[in-house]
């Protein structure tokens, strides 16, 4: 799972392997949130620091349009989306990536405990803006 090709793919690896450390023990078809309180605890097992539910800005043009909440902000860089979904679709990965991009956010993991096998996608923005 680590590859240095990937941005943080050291913390994004551990990241996953707590994301298959819950789904192991879970299974699928639970709703959402119970993945989420379980990833944050198997994250904070880890010693993986991060902010649940971080209330994140929206602009547009420089107007804050409103504000919108990632499911983590792992050491304030990495976005993490949790799904829960029979099947992810093209729309959840466009949806992942937007928030990126609205966050000015280099990496994120979407991550979907909805199907039989863990699903896991590393996201990059490549409008990153340093």
């Amino acid at each position: 799972m680590i590859k240095p090709e990937y941005k943080y793919s050291e913390k994004t690896g551990k990241i996953i392997g707590c994301a298959m450390e819950v789904h192991r023990l879970l299974g699928n078809g639970f709703q959402e949130v119970i993945y989420q309180r379980a990833l944050a605890y198997e994250m904070e097992i880890q010693g993986i620091t991060f902010s649940r539910e971080f209330e994140m800005p929206v602009f547009y043009k420089k107007l804050l349009v409103g504000t919108r909440r990632v499911d983590f902000l792992v050491e304030e860089k990495i976005s993490v989306e949790i799904k829960a979904l029979i099947n992810l679709e093209a729309v959840h990965l466009a949806q992942a990536i937007n928030y990126l991009e609205a966050y000015n956010l280099e990496v994120g993991l979407l991550i979907n405990f909805g199907n039989t096998s863990l699903e896991f996608h590393r996201l990059q923005n490549k409008k990153y803006k340093i």
